[in-house]
């Protein structure tokens, strides 16, 4: 395998501003890791899109530039010439956008999103979009219309959802970047399941401008990498006020790197690391719950003051979840009735009125989890169930944000495992539709108040990665970085190197790709 596919963002930066290596180089590296390992009936498929001919060309202006010299150069980004994924939710010019979904098959957005205008700034080559679920409804990448993402770790696991094409392709080193979406968990729960790291801003920290919404007011980008390092980079590349955003946070992004920075010399002395009672024992598997009583030693041992707080609301976050999110996905899908906006399908028979238009394009268009989740939202917002359904969540929503400020009085982060289990097998949980939304019972919370998290690798259960979840106040991301780069410095010691590094090595043999 070509060493530079498994450097870090950081470390692969490095070398391109040394001039070690090009980023010409690096960009064919990990398309040739693409070619190799994500095609084939047993391949990984975290790329719905492969953008080659950009991707190469906009690494071969990085290299003019650097070669040039001057001002320019020095000019350049750090991460000028790291290739990065995209989620094939976030709209992305000259490329197809589909939501992994059959209503936006072939669909090229004419305007970039304000993150991805920021990446094409900085010079980051795109190295195309990754699968979903479709519509980012899903808890394990299998409900995209284009079939599912694998788990590296094991093949015939999920990859968590719904951004498991994201945290799978940086977690098979197919690209040390991504940027994923998370709403109820959909960049942490893939994160902890590949042993990746993964962010969740504050609401408002990096504009949704672009970001095909599902549920807006708990949606939010975020960065998808393997060390807490790369994402703080790649944070605030992406961060900031967004004038074209009317939830974007008017303040400037945190100081993300210098945190993750101090974080990393292993020293948490004077922190308080708030252990969420409800977020840990019952229905944890024993390997997970094993895992997180040894982070929490770590942490302890490296000075960390160590105190349990409890939220009782949040026994009452899942169920609030699933009547805000589908109440909102009912409006925000509304559109796709095919006359404005996505695919057409005319009825088999009998007038063509809208209504049966509309009917036909919408039951050809959407999958069958997107269906129920736009009739759970429907009914949800009904005439005579709205106060009793959706207004009583948003109640829970307040509790539940009530429940952080007083965790917070008693500790400058909180902690738990980010999932109550390790990847399960593929096609396990497709027909009980609440044991997979189970899956975002830790996640969750954090979205319904809109404060930032972070994930970072715990460890191995049963062979297979254990998430560890920081939570923080509102605009404290800086928090998440110094917990988690602290936690992932003290873990690491104990490993000996990267937990990646223990994943088993993909083959063409196993995958099928083309070598």
């Amino acid at each position: 395998m070509n060493e530079l596919i498994h450097l870090s963002a950081t470390e692969l930066a490095a070398k391109l501003r040394s001039g070690e290596v090009t980023s010409v180089a690096a960009v064919q590296a990990h398309l040739d890791r693409i070619a190799e390992v994500d095609g084939g009936e047993r391949g990984i498929h975290a790329f719905l899109y492969v953008n080659t001919e950009e991707a190469l060309a906009v690494a071969a202006e990085v290299d003019a530039i650097r070669a040039a010299g001057g001002a320019a150069a020095e000019a350049l980004h750090p991460l000028a010439g790291v290739p990065i994924a995209i989620k094939d939710l976030i709209v992305t010019k000259g490329q197809p956008t589909t939501a992994a979904s059959k209503m936006l098959e072939g669909w090229m957005s004419p305007y970039d999103a304000t993150v991805i205008t920021k990446i094409r700034a900085a010079k980051l080559p795109m190295l195309g979009k990754t699968n979903l679920d479709e519509f980012a409804m899903g808890s394990s990448t299998e409900h995209s219309a284009y079939g599912p993402t694998r788990n590296p770790w094991d093949l015939d696991r999920i990859p968590g959802g719904s951004g498991g094409g994201s945290a799978a392709a940086v977690a098979a080193y197919e690209a040390p970047l991504a940027l994923g979406t998370d709403t109820g968990g959909s960049i942490r729960q893939p994160g902890a399941v590949t042993g990746t790291v993964g962010v969740k801003p504050t609401y408002g920290g990096v504009s949704r401008y672009g970001a095909i919404a599902m549920a807006s007011s708990l949606d939010q980008i975020g960065p998808v990498a393997r060390t807490v390092l790369d994402s703080a980079y790649l944070h605030e590349l992406i961060g900031g006020h967004d004038a074209a955003d009317s939830t974007s946070l008017d303040e400037p992004v945190p100081a993300l790197i210098a945190s993750a920075e101090a974080g990393a010399r292993g020293d948490m002395t004077g922190v308080r690391v708030g252990v969420i009672k409800e977020l840990q024992g019952e229905g944890y598997q024993a390997g997970v719950q094993a895992r997180f009583d040894e982070s929490l030693d770590a942490l302890r041992g490296a000075g960390a003051e160590i105190v349990e707080v409890s939220c009782p609301n949040f026994k009452y976050a899942l169920g609030a979840y699933y009547l805000i999110m589908p109440s909102e996905v009912s409006s925000n899908l509304a559109k796709f009735d095919g006359v404005r906006f996505g695919t057409r399908v005319l009825p088999e028979s009998g007038p063509l009125t809208i209504e049966r238009v509309m009917a036909a394009t919408r039951a050809a268009g959407f999958g069958e989890e997107v269906k129920r989740r736009i009739i759970l939202g429907t009914y949800a917002l009904s005439a005579g169930y709205y106060d009793a359904y959706y207004g009583s969540a948003q109640k829970v929503r307040t509790l539940i944000q009530r429940d952080f400020d007083a965790a917070f009085e008693l500790a400058d982060v909180l902690i738990s495992p980010t999932s109550p289990t390790v990847a399960f097998k593929l096609g396990s949980k497709t027909d009980d539709p609440l044991a997979m939304y189970l899956n975002d019972v830790a996640t969750i919370p954090a979205n319904m108040a809109g404060i930032p998290g972070i994930t970072v690798p715990g460890g191995l259960s049963e062979g297979l990665p254990v998430g560890i979840q920081f939570l923080a106040p509102a605009r404290e991301d800086a928090r998440l970085y110094r917990a988690g780069a602290a936690l992932e410095k003290l873990l690491e010691d104990k490993w000996g190197g990267r937990l990646l590094d223990q994943a088993p090595e993909l083959s063409v043999a196993t995958t099928g790709g083309v070598a």
